[in-house]
């Protein structure tokens, strides 16, 4: 009995235990199949992402474009061509010239800030951003002056030494999630002497709170300088703010003084150091390096001429350099692609200073051997292990920090241990979509790295559900792209259906997506959710747009010019903020036109002009000449079938 009792429980225990065998392993594959799934989602929205900073770099060409027709465009075309340049050199502003006739009235009941700033003044920051209250324009004017006084003062990369018993704290791209920085705050305890900080670049744009998170590094590094220090990102760059966000932002938060506050923050980013050198032996940079990265040569370059990555260093004709000269003091460059010949004036770099420093702030890590342009994002390149080895080597460095790239799990190390991208944005493209990370070191240490992900409703659900929401996102914004090249995708898809059926095959449909959209992403995975498939296996190919349109301000206007503003509206808006040097938000309706003709050359649009003529005056709400152009490119949306579309903005507070 005793013995036959025995036998019936260990065959009981063995069932039990193949039991637990068999749900461990499907539970790891189920998990398994929802990590692919939410690395899926990732791969979509990076590739957007990058997609959309390559035609931000393309603007770069559009402005050599204009300035290399200089001569040859008429008088009209001619003034637009100037205004633009002379709007994108600041002078140098004097502090009395603002904080003279900016005050801080009795009734304004947030934040005030004493000079010089101590510790007490980053606490009331932090609780006074926390109850979500506005820094007054006085302060952050003031704040600015005094970082632009102290970063002026600075080499272009940061000595830092730790000591075993001293660790330092790097962050990555914050981009305006306030939550990231308080939570690491929390978390890591505030700056101070005993608690160094490198904040790698990208504090600003996509996020709500880049102010609020400028204020307090600013703030910071005024009370600790040789304790905080601050790396320029790629979008410590006023145009990239125009595209970005970080611009609307402070034109809504700071109705009265936001021009003076754009003009003197444009200054204060070409100051910011772009670099960092740990112990002699770990470089600290926002994006990677070349084979061509010479140390030796950007610790001599006049860092402050590099205004924006997206103006590059450029050649004026003799016959207008002196008008030119007249506006903003401006002079003539070498054009990008020629020759070195020609010298660059004292307010430019030249074409190989800056390429370097496109490099620091734009260049990504890869597998592969070698030094290639970085195609998906436009700018700066890849660099492989034998780059990384070469240039560590050649400076005696061991190790090389970097962020700009969202990483799933907030940090990522490649290069046998030489690269180490670090990511501080949590939920960067969605809420769960990633965690993010700071890293800590000190001398003759391993870094060490800390994890987070700023929680929410969502964020808590299961992760099915955080995954197919992810999903969702990703496919709505796909969706979206695929829209905004409807022309030329049917255009690709029909050279395809000799039968003029509306079908072709998967891999034609794939091939097409691919060369038109220029994402290197597995289309025939995806195409379950974006196009109709029938039980042969062929693409209905014109259901890849029949859940989405782009709404038509005007009736009239015919599908492609709506197509072509809806695909430019980006590079529009930053070409026609860039006019409007008042900040109106109203530009003529000769700019406008003459803008637009510019424009046309350049990116080959076959729209008439004639048509643009009809669309600007209808927009002519009020028939004065002008045109409110963030209005008039904001009536370009996607409506989804199954949803509102969605035009809601950040909250607006006055600064007075």
């Amino acid at each position: 009995m005793d013995c036959g009792t025995s036998s019936l429980k260990d065959n009981r225990s063995e069932k039990a235990m193949k039991a637990t065998l068999v749900i461990q392993n499907w539970y790891r594959h189920y998990r398994a199949q929802l990590r692919a799934r939410q690395h899926g989602a990732l791969a979509i929205f990076q590739s957007i992402e990058y997609a959309d900073e390559q035609s931000q770099m393309q603007l770069s060409n559009f402005f050599s474009f204009m300035l290399e027709n200089y001569t040859k465009s008429h008088k009209e075309d001619s003034a637009i061509v100037t205004r633009i340049f002379e709007n994108t050199l600041w002078d140098s502003k004097d502090r009395q010239e603002y904080m003279g006739l900016i005050d801080v009235p009795d009734s304004y009941d947030g934040p005030r800030l004493q000079f010089p700033l101590t510790f007490t003044d980053i606490d009331l920051l932090l609780e006074a951003f926390k109850q979500h209250q506005i820094l007054h324009a006085h302060y952050v004017l003031e704040v600015l002056f005094e970082a632009r006084k102290v970063l002026k003062q600075m080499p272009n990369f940061t000595q830092i030494k730790t000591l075993p018993s001293k660790e330092i704290t790097i962050c990555g791209d914050l981009h305006g999630k306030l939550d990231d920085l308080l939570l690491i705050f929390y978390k890591n305890g505030l700056p101070s002497e005993n608690n160094p900080y490198i904040f790698n670049g990208d504090f600003v744009d996509r996020g709500n709170n880049s102010i609020e998170i400028l204020m307090i590094l600013l703030v910071s590094f005024l009370v600790y300088p040789t304790d905080l220090h601050l790396n320029r990102g790629n979008h410590e760059d006023f145009m990239m703010n125009l595209r970005y966000g970080f611009t609307r932002e402070i034109l809504q938060k700071y109705k009265l003084h936001g021009k003076e506050i754009l003009q003197t923050l444009e200054e204060v980013y070409t100051w910011l150091p772009i670099g960092a050198i740990i112990n002699n032996e770990i470089l600290v940079i926002h994006g990677g390096i070349s084979e061509s990265t010479d140390l030796n040569a950007l610790h001599q370059i006049q860092r402050n001429k590099l205004k924006s990555v997206l103006m590059p260093p450029v050649s004026l004709s003799t016959d207008h350099t002196s008008d030119f000269k007249k506006t903003k003091a401006g002079a003539t460059t070498t054009m990008p692609g020629k020759g070195e010949s020609e010298k660059a004036p004292s307010e430019q770099l030249t074409k190989r200073e800056w390429e370097q420093i496109v490099d620091l702030l734009w260049s990504d890590p890869r597998g592969r051997k070698g030094c290639y342009p970085n195609t998906s994002r436009g700018g700066g390149c890849y660099f492989g292990p034998d780059v990384t080895s070469k240039v560590l080597n050649k400076n005696q460095l061991k190790m090389l920090i970097r962020s700009h790239e969202c990483k799933p799990e907030g940090y990522e190390i490649c290069h046998d241990g030489k690269v180490i991208t670090v990511f501080s944005a949590s939920n960067y493209y969605e809420e769960g979509s990633n965690r993010g990370a700071y890293i800590r070191l000190s001398y003759g240490t391993t870094p060490q790295f800390f994890q987070y992900q700023m929680t929410s409703t969502t964020c808590m659900g299961p992760l099915h559900q955080r995954v197919t929401a992810m999903e969702f996102s990703a496919i709505k914004v796909l969706k979206e792209r695929m829209l905004s090249r409807k022309s030329d995708l049917v255009h690709a898809f029909q050279l395809h259906d000799h039968s003029r059926s509306g079908k072709i095959s998967l891999a034609q449909w794939a091939f097409s997506l691919e060369n038109i959209l220029g994402l290197n992403l597995p289309w025939r995975s995806l195409s379950s959710h974006l196009v109709y498939m029938d039980q042969d296996g062929n693409i209905d190919y014109m259901s890849s747009f029949q859940d989405v349109h782009i709404e038509k301000p005007v009736k009239e206007a015919k599908s492609a010019l709506i197509e072509t503003l809806y695909r430019y509206r980006s590079d529009l808006k930053i070409i026609f903020n860039i006019i409007d040097s008042d900040h109106s938000g109203l530009i003529s309706m000769e700019e406008f036109r003459a803008m637009w003709k510019l424009f046309n050359a350049h990116y080959s649009v076959h729209i008439d002009d004639s048509q643009i003529d009809e669309l600007a005056n209808t927009m002519d709400f009020n028939k004065d000449g002008s045109i409110d152009f963030n209005e008039f490119l904001k009536a370009f949306y996607v409506v989804h079938k199954y949803e509102k579309a969605d035009k809601s903005d950040i909250n607006v507070a006055d600064d007075e």
